[in-house]
């Protein structure tokens, strides 16, 4: 659990708490060593953050998550065929409804950040004219190593995260079945209505 935890946390960390990036035409892999510098630093430095504050997090979430990651994409590939015929309303509800559960679920992950925590990336094997790559890395500061990989798309002169796996699985599949059963059952409002319920209770159900 501990594991899961500290690759949580950088997942998360990620994605809420880098401040601005100078991201304009650097590598893809140089995008997320700046990054993964900077969420080390912000995360050892914050307390509430450190404690698992999530009014802390999500008001991050709300400030850094947008120019860093493709939150639509990532939200309509969980979601998968149905987010074509979702209203603009519906889908902007998902998105919320996602991020929060994100938010509630892993900001545990955060309380488990050490002073030895860091994060090693792997030999990156990507050409520069690629438009979308995979960055790897492991998160080290435990007994074992922990695989965190992120899959970029490019955004201008710079990159975005759309999906990331963590000890061998990726984000978007590890809720795209659930989200699929879901929406057999309920239609898109019934999944709306789920997540809005599993947020109440913390993430948990």
């Amino acid at each position: 659990m501990i594991r899961k935890f500290l690759a949580l946390f950088a997942f998360l960390g990620t994605f809420l708490l880098a401040g601005p990036l100078h991201a304009q035409g650097v590598a893809p892999d140089a995008f997320v060593r700046q990054l993964s510098d900077e969420v080390l630093e912000a995360i050892k430095g914050d307390k509430a953050v450190q404690g698992g504050d999530v009014s802390r997090i999500r008001a991050l979430v709300d400030a850094k998550v947008l120019p860093h990651v493709n939150f639509q994409r990532m939200t309509s590939a969980t979601v998968g065929r149905p987010w074509r015929t979702a209203t603009p309303q519906q889908q902007q509800r998902l998105q919320e409804e996602f991020k929060t559960l994100l938010v509630r679920t892993y900001a545990g992950a955060l309380t488990q950040v050490k002073s030895s925590t860091t994060i090693q990336l792997k030999p990156y094997r990507g050409n520069a004219t690629d438009q979308e790559t995979v960055v790897r890395s492991e998160v080290r500061g435990g007994n074992e190593p922990i695989q965190l990989d992120y899959r970029l798309e490019k955004a201008g002169d710079g990159w975005k995260i759309y999906d990331v796996n963590v000890l061998g699985v990726w984000l978007v599949d590890q809720y795209k079945n659930s989200f699929a059963q879901e929406i057999a059952a309920g239609g898109i409002d019934g999944l709306i209505a789920k997540l809005a319920e599993r947020n109440k209770t913390g993430g948990k159900g």
